[in-house]
């Protein structure tokens, strides 16, 4: 997030959004939330305010039930 908001204000090439949702996916929800709020980056967009909460909750319950077996 730090990177992309940096890239933001000189106006250069951006990160790609599907890059960033793709690493949330893999786990880097977490880190991409408390970034977006650190940096103040993509906290208009709602897609990432509720999706990145969203995928953190997914990720916890899916570590749940893996390690419940």
């Amino acid at each position: 997030m730090w990177l992309d908001k940096q890239k933001a204000r000189k106006q250069k090439w951006r990160i790609p959004e599907k890059r960033i949702w793709l690493l949330a996916i893999v786990g880097g929800a977490c880190g991409a939330t408390v970034g977006m709020y650190m940096f103040r980056h993509k906290t208009q967009h709602r897609t990432f305010v509720i999706g990145l909460p969203m995928i953190i909750i997914l990720q916890i319950a899916m570590l749940l039930i893996v390690t419940q077996r």
